[in-house]
């Protein structure tokens, strides 16, 4: 270390006189310092102030320039060592040197230039600053083709280095995006995909760049999808494997890629993966299992790219995610499951689906998780069974297969998950008269439905509890359902979903309880009265931004309240007749009409 001091001294008297033969023996010293003691050697640097001098030394003519940026390159890999290099004024020289025609001076540019941004958002500004960026990218672009050694390595130098200056920073990725970094490294994967190196470093910037929403439709118009199904296919290792996944998944979310992706093979890839895996208890293996079917029912979720795979429900990756769903391998039942799911979204595949018997294997896969079963699998059945029950055609044939009775072995499950599907696959399947009446004389149902209606915490569980209560009522006019839902106490729900921000919500409550009071007035007359049902229906009809067809079934709703005598009281006390008559010139001709009819109502009954 006295001999480093000594060099430092004579490299200042060096660096002012310009001998070169002498700075060269110094620069020398220190590089073989630095290799024996990085730190120790980039405090003395520090401390002796020479860094300010280096600025001088970069100069393109100079046979020293690439030791100066080697020395530069080294001292930079110490954190401390970063924000003094920029403060020394050494950024600008260096992004003058990438014009450089010298390949190594441009090496040790890139890895000096590398290293100061590596997570520094000093030396990131200052490389931004001088334009280092673009001038990166354009050397990129103009040496892509070559594939000899020394100039895959600096290509890899320059990857690395753009990476460490756009990493985790989204304003300086959009920056590289604009300056078209992508197609250029879409190409350099390409071209080099044998050189290990600069293809890791490839996958990792594209990985950084894919989480970027703006990146999508640049990396949509290259042929990403084909390079990166070609690369995957060359891969044995794990890691190779999972880094090639890491830029997979978040490029999939891209409807356009995600055809690409089925385009080029990516499918048949991952299928092989599974069948490969299925039966390893390897912790890499379970991973990359997961990691396969995940993707698989991430590319589901695009409907081009969902439709070319159901070809008709003939295609062979149909069939093989079908099989998937008897297995014993929960994260293979839950991928079918959310893949069926993902099939199921349009009524042709549905209807397809139904009769080619798909009901019957999600319902055994349900059995199969009644008592202590895997949550997440008990959700995407439901999910899928609530799917292909929309199309009318499927409803009864479900009905008939006894999906009901099924899923309501899921009423005891306390997971808002599980509950939230459970609701709506039933709410889809009770469009006939005959089910709904059914499933509403049910009163553990009826109980945990108004228990839900409650779940403050669980907007989703709340909503579609309240939403199935009125389906029963609507879809069975039956008078037994609705004694059984006033005893439970679900009437004070059904009045509180009239005031609901959803539209759709309020007119299904209304309907229900126009319904409760022309069938069975009586019954629920109190819990009507205590839930102030003729106070909310007055300030329905008195808001101006109350829908059309909310004004209309409020009318209704009074006009069939008026059996009761004490709601007809407070009817009368809170003079509907005035809001009633100003809705006679309402520009909704049936709102207007019904105006009409319920005032004539309420003067006779006044």
């Amino acid at each position: 270390m006295d001999n480093l001091s000594d060099t430092l001294k004579k490299l200042k008297i060096t660096a002012v006189d310009r001998t070169e033969g002498s700075l060269e023996g110094c620069l020398d010293c220190l590089l073989q310092a630095l290799a024996q003691n990085n730190t120790e050697t980039s405090e003395k640097i520090q401390a002796s102030g020479i860094l300010q001098l280096f600025a001088s030394l970069l100069s393109p003519q100079s046979s020293c320039t690439a030791k100066v940026a080697n020395i530069i390159a080294e001292v930079a890999k110490n954190e401390f060592m970063r924000i003094p290099c920029v403060d020394a004024g050494l950024i600008s020289p260096l992004v003058q040197l990438l014009n450089s025609k010298d390949q190594e001076v441009l090496l040790q540019t890139g890895r000096a230039l590398g290293n100061i941004c590596y997570d520094s958002h000093e030396g990131r500004s200052a490389v931004d600053q001088a334009g280092g960026a673009q001038i990166v990218i354009d050397r990129l672009r103009s040496l892509c083709s070559r594939t000899d050694p020394a100039n895959e390595k600096l290509l890899t130098v320059f990857c690395g280095m753009l990476m460490n200056y756009s990493n985790e920073n989204d304003s300086l990725q959009s920056q590289l995006i604009n300056m078209g970094v992508i197609p250029t490294l879409v190409t350099l994967l390409g071209i080099h995909c044998h050189n290990a190196a600069l293809t890791e470093m490839c996958l990792v910037a594209f990985g950084n760049l894919a989480e970027l929403e703006s990146s999508k439709e640049q990396f949509a118009s290259t042929n990403i999808a084909e390079e990166l199904v070609k690369l995957f296919k060359k891969q044995i290792e794990h890691d190779k494997r999972e880094m090639i996944f890491e830029v997979l998944a978040p490029l999939a979310e891209n409807d356009a890629i995600k055809l690409q992706l089925v385009e080029a093979g990516l499918v048949e890839c991952l299928l092989e993966i599974v069948q490969q895996k299925v039966d390893s208890d390897k912790e890499d293996d379970i991973a990359e299992l997961k990691t396969a079917s995940d993707l698989m029912v991430l590319l589901l979720l695009g409907d081009e790219s969902m439709q070319k795979l159901f070809e008709g429900g003939k295609g062979s990756v149909f069939q093989r995610v079908l099989s998937w769903i008897p297995s014993n391998n929960h994260q293979l039942q839950l991928a079918g499951a959310l893949a069926i799911a993902n099939f199921a979204r349009n009524d042709g595949n549905c209807i397809h689906m139904v009769d080619s018997g798909i009901v019957e294997k999600l319902m055994d896969l349900l059995d199969r998780h009644v008592e202590d079963g895997n949550v997440t699998v008990q959700h995407a059945a439901l999910s899928a069974l609530r799917n292909l029950a929309i199309p009318v055609v499927n409803k009864a044939k479900m009905l008939s297969a006894g999906v009901t009775e099924t899923v309501l072995k899921f009423l005891k499950s306390e997971m808002p998950p599980v509950q939230f599907k459970l609701l709506g696959t039933l709410r889809m399947l009770i469009d006939a008269q005959e089910a709904a009446e059914q499933l509403g004389k049910n009163v553990k149902l009826v109980e945990r439905l108004v228990e839900w209606c409650e779940a403050k915490d669980h907007a989703g569980v709340m909503g579609e509890s309240n939403r199935l209560l009125s389906a029963l009522i609507r879809h069975s006019k039956s008078k037994d359902v609705i004694k059984a839902i006033v005893q439970s106490g679900g009437i004070k729900h059904l009045v509180t979903m009239a005031t609901s921000e959803h539209v759709i919500m309020q007119n299904e409550a209304l309907v229900a309880l126009a319904l409760i009071a022309a069938l069975e007035l009586g019954t629920a007359e109190k819990d009507l009265e205590s839930a102030k049902l003729v106070q909310i229906l007055h300030r329905l009809l008195a808001d101006e931004r109350s829908a059309p067809e909310i004004k209309y079934n409020s009318m209704v709703l009074t006009c069939a309240l008026m059996g009761s005598e004490s709601l007809h009281k407070e009817v009368q006390d809170l003079a509907f007749l005035d809001v009633v008559s100003k809705l006679r010139s309402h520009e909704n001709k049936s709102v207007a009409q019904q105006a009409s009819l319920t005032e004539q109502r309420l003067a006779v009954e006044s």
